[in-house]
């Protein structure tokens, strides 16, 4: 297991201040296809976008993760939609088993691919006998726009009654029992659900979802935000995601990369990062979204009357830095924004 001392920046400052916290866990996005567009997507999944994690980097970056947390690492998969590839997260857990990197701690999916018994067994035996902890089944308004909920009721009940009910998570259960019918909304309507949702549960406001759900419930000028800087976030965050691309989010932070362990392993990553060697982590973590307005502004940016986070502030901020093409090491890949599904 690594120690806290062996990061660069950790062994730079004084005793008493906040430490960089070692990275435990790695949210592996298997792909950024989805067969859903959902509109409070963190990231811009969709069904245009491409994009398949190797093997390779999926096995090195879980081997990096024990180098940093010895035998306690937490690897989820996710994506977009890690059952548009089924072969594949297969052939990903098959590997981890033969290398004896430790059981997956959670698979996401949205359900779709449920569509009897017999595939939701036969898969969900496949993925135990792999080593699967936990299984997460996203439904919820935004899902229900584009996933029928019959197969994601098939999905709940086979998996609850193979793996047991400890292991099957349900996000969000109320949505299971009760689900909202999309699809004759019109826009005003289905706006109020977008934001009965959001109320009720949450969402990060990045990627898509800094886009319509943002500018729905934005409600602080931007001045309240001038003053929230991002050192707590960066620097609190026990664990990243990883594109398939290879590139490094901490936390959920999609869109800033901090590194790729197709060039470089997570753990050197994680030792070699300070904030000082990265213009946009610095100005993020020593003065928040607010320390990128100026370049913004003077590049063209238009700021809005009102904002719903200093995340959906940044994603704003970035998505126009990414548009005109500054800070590609940093600000980046395409498939984090608005311009990745067409």
């Amino acid at each position: 297991m690594t120690e806290l001392s062996e990061n660069i920046y950790n062994s730079q400052i004084a005793r008493h201040e906040p430490k960089f916290k070692l990275w435990r866990s790695a949210g592996l996005l298997l792909t950024y296809k989805c067969n859903a567009s959902c509109e409070f997507c963190y990231y811009n999944c969709g069904p245009g976008v491409n994009g398949l994690m190797s093997t390779g980097t999926a096995i090195s970056a879980w081997q990096s993760l024990r180098i940093l947390a010895g035998d306690g690492p937490r690897v989820h998969i996710t994506g977009g939609e890690p059952f548009l590839y089924w072969d594949h997260l297969q052939e990903v857990l098959q590997r981890a088993r033969s290398e004896k990197l430790g059981r997956v701690d959670l698979i996401e999916t949205n359900g779709f691919w449920a569509t009897n018994d017999r595939i939701a067994r036969q898969r969900l035996r496949t993925l135990d006998e792999l080593g699967m902890t936990r299984l997460k089944i996203s439904t919820d308004p935004f899902h229900q726009e584009y996933v029928d909920i019959e197969p994601v009721r098939r999905l709940v009940s086979v998996a609850t009654g193979l793996l047991g009910p400890g292991r099957v998570l349900v996000r969000w259960k109320k949505y299971l029992d009760d689900p909202v019918n999309m699809t004759n909304l019109s826009p005003a309507q289905r706006n109020q659900e977008y934001i009965r949702a959001t109320a009720e549960y949450p969402c990060r406001l990045t990627g898509r979802a800094a886009d319509k759900i943002a500018e729905l419930i934005a409600s602080e000028p931007i001045e309240t935000l001038s003053s929230k800087n991002c050192k707590s976030d960066i620097l609190g965050a026990k664990g990243v995601h990883i594109d398939p691309l290879g590139n490094v989010f901490s936390g959920t932070c999609s869109g800033i990369i901090f590194g790729n362990v197709n060039r470089t392993p997570l753990e050197d990553i994680w030792k070699q990062f300070q904030p000082e060697q990265n213009r946009v982590i610095q100005t993020l973590f020593d003065r928040g979204p607010a320390g990128l307005l100026e370049k913004a502004k003077n590049l063209g940016y238009k700021e809005a009357r009102l904002y719903a986070s200093k995340c959906h502030l940044c994603t704003s901020l970035r998505q126009f830095l990414f548009i005109r093409g500054t800070e590609k090491m940093t600000v980046g890949p395409a498939e984090c924004y608005c311009c990745a599904d067409g």
